[in-house]
């Protein structure tokens, strides 16, 4: 099969990072195609840059669809654009928060949520409300890193996201956590086997989502907010569902 990838940011490193990831746990048959758009943010971090990323990444899911993608992911940890992706796109397509939060309500009655910066707290904790998880969800926390200081293997970062796990255990009496970033893809074994607890990265979580729709043949449903959108005419230089 073959799964689309997309990191809604325009940081070709941050790709490549993802992609090895998803490509580390996918199936053997499984082929990972990883891009990102050419316009929009170097980083998601808020409501603001997610604004902006939309109509790139809606880009990027268009061209894998003409190349026969299975489904789609889109890998920023806020979900950005899952919905209007799921309504544009062939192929079914998981959001790498929604993936990670589903899991860690499979193997715990609470998890807590570690991510970059306070401004994505409230956009987190909007998506657990919406997806009906909020109550099984400790806490969010911010390690107050900024995305692209998780390009480099940075020290400080990663004691700052062990700091919170700490916190985590301790004061919300979390039982696993869920990495709140794609860049934060590459750390979730380590810091599993340093804190001992489940820790669970959202790239890794929508990729076997993905290949488990695909096995069972399941799509998104038409009856409802994922239809198809209708034919009009979009004004601009980028117009996603033009012919």
């Amino acid at each position: 099969m073959r799964l689309h990838v997309v990191n809604p940011n325009t940081t070709n490193s941050m790709t490549a990072k993802i992609a090895a990831a998803a490509r580390a746990v996918a199936l053997p048959d499984t082929v990972i195609d990883a891009r990102e758009p050419t316009m929009g943010p170097v980083s998601i971090e808020g409501f603001y840059d997610e604004a902006f990323a939309v109509p790139g990444m809606l880009g990027c899911i268009r061209a894998a669809d003409h190349d026969n993608a299975d489904a789609h992911i889109v890998a920023c940890f806020d979900d950005t654009g899952l919905d209007a992706a799921r309504a544009a796109a062939k192929a079914p397509v998981i959001g790498i928060g929604e993936a990670g939060f589903h899991l860690a309500s499979l193997i715990a009655a609470r998890f807590a949520v570690v991510t970059t910066l306070s401004v994505s707290v409230v956009p987190i904790e909007h998506n657990l409300r919406k997806y009906g998880l909020a109550e099984r969800c400790a806490r969010v926390r911010a390690a107050e890193v900024p995305v692209l200081a998780l390009e480099q293997r940075n020290a400080d970062a990663l004691g700052k996201i062990s700091a919170e796990i700490i916190a985590s255990i301790r004061d919300d009496r979390a039982e696993a956590i869920v990495l709140g970033c794609a860049g934060m893809a590459d750390l979730a074994t380590e810091l599993a086997a340093t804190h001992g607890l489940p820790v669970i990265d959202g790239v890794a979580a929508a990729v076997m989502l993905a290949e488990s729709l695909v096995r069972l043949g399941l799509k998104t449903s038409r009856l409802g907010p994922y239809a198809a959108p209708r034919p009009k005419t979009y004004s601009g230089a980028f117009s996603p569902f033009q012919p």
